[in-house]
């Protein structure tokens, strides 16, 4: 039925509401709004019943909102990125609901561009080696992209095609899939490695897809999902002087870990970090003010150093706002903004959240923790300013915050007991 389009949103204007959590990682852009009415978690309304039989024709048909299965023509200097999905169990069904996120665009050569953002970033004069250059010339050009408006995106999952999306101006796009997870045992993992763009060194989570592309381009771009259930516990993480060495504290530092050198990991933290996640239905989420320019090199830095696979939360970010270093500042206003959606979402996991005291990780950790006590079992911060637990700071940060609930520690070590 090639070039046949049924939109069944405008046939059925309730859409898929099924049931609507906030939106979690991360919010996007023009997102449409279904079924507001039903956004309590365990909340049924008055549009269930027809959302229900909804949900099985949509799984059945193997489409979403947008139609029949078509292809996403991209030309041949034009990329893909998608970005980790987090895949939600509909109640009381054998679906599951993830929202696909990614960005179309086309790779910038001209080293003329390379050489203005060197300036920008106060690097002009600063002498490299030649792996330093290396690097370089890799992280630069993800910030120096073109992207691609007005592209609409099918991916295949599994047996079906699904539309996920029109790219807008910054070359995003995002929308929700509904599918059964049975589906996809017959499909398997779509890394391979003459995979095409930007991708991680490895297929990190739980269900592969990939875009569908017309029958002459056989390029691969390649994305996953991973299913998180009701319960279990989830780990939230930040990611610079976390478990990357960054030093957000120093200009010249940052810019040197961030653009000219290999991401280097904290000592000890990947082991600490595979000891949660031994623990039963343990996820990941590595939450950073970092852009989502640099999350290929960020999931390979994960991948090679031993870290779990989980989802991000990154920064969105674009070269004309002109004032890179804003995308570290004031983590106090986007982390909340990205954390709370997740608390809300899974009202019935346990989560534990790690961060470090170079900026306002303990003052946003432990104000979460006096709104979502019964849901936030532990808190640990990485000193690297050199204050004690008893300091000014953490006295006042964790006001009306249970001392059994936060950690102080230097050495991943001294988590070892009260992982456990």
């Amino acid at each position: 039925m090639s070039g046949v389009r049924i939109d069944l949103g405008q046939i059925f204007p309730l859409g898929f509401g099924l049931w609507q959590p906030a939106a979690a990682f991360p919010p996007a852009p023009g997102k449409t709004k279904a079924a507001e009415g039903c956004r309590s978690p365990g909340r049924w309304c008055v549009r269930h019943a027809l959302n229900g039989f909804l949900t099985l024709l949509y799984a059945f048909m193997g489409f979403t909102h947008a139609g029949f299965a078509q292809e996403t023509n991209l030309k041949a200097d034009e990329q893909i990125i998608f970005y980790p999905s987090l895949a939600q169990r509909v109640p009381d069904s054998n679906f599951w609901r993830a929202e696909i996120l990614g960005c179309v665009f086309e790779p910038e050569k001209r080293r003329l561009v390379l050489a203005t953002l060197r300036a920008a970033l106060d690097l002009k004069g600063v002498s490299m080696t030649a792996a330093e250059e290396k690097v370089f010339n890799e992280r630069a050009r993800l910030f120096l992209v073109d992207h691609e408006r007005g592209k609409k995106v099918f991916i295949r999952l599994g047996t079906n095609d699904f539309f996920v999306g029109k790219s807008g101006a910054d070359g995003r796009f995002a929308g929700e899939v509904l599918f059964a997870k049975s589906g996809l045992e017959r499909r398997a993992s779509s890394r391979r490695e003459d995979a095409a763009g930007p991708q991680p060194a490895e297929s990190m989570l739980g269900a592969p897809f990939t875009a569908a592309l017309s029958a002459d381009d056989n390029r691969i771009f390649s994305g996953d999902v991973k299913f998180l259930e009701a319960k279990g516990l989830s780990v939230i993480s930040d990611i610079d002087d976390t478990i990357k060495v960054t030093e957000v504290r120093n200009r010249h530092a940052t810019l040197r870990h961030t653009f000219l050198r290999e991401f280097q990991a904290v000592p000890g933290m990947a082991e600490f970090y595979q000891t949660l996640a031994r623990s039963n239905q343990t996820s990941f989420h590595y939450v950073s003010a970092s852009p989502w320019q640099l999350y290929v090199p960020l999931a390979a830095f994960l991948l090679t150093n031993g870290f779990p696979a989980g989802t991000f939360a990154l920064k969105q970010f674009r070269w004309q706002d002109k004032s890179f270093f804003s995308l570290f500042a004031k983590p106090e206003k986007y982390k909340p903004r990205v954390i709370e959606p997740l608390l809300r979402q899974f009202p019935k996991r346990t989560f534990i959240l790690i961060g470090d005291s170079s900026e306002r990780d303990p003052e946003i950790y432990a104000a979460l923790a006096r709104k979502y006590p019964n849901q936030i079992a532990r808190i640990f911060i990485r000193d690297v300013t050199g204050e004690s637990a008893d300091s000014e700071r953490y006295v006042k940060a964790f006001r009306e915050v249970s001392l059994t609930k936060w950690q102080i520690f230097r050495e991943p070590v001294e988590l070892k007991v009260a992982s456990e």
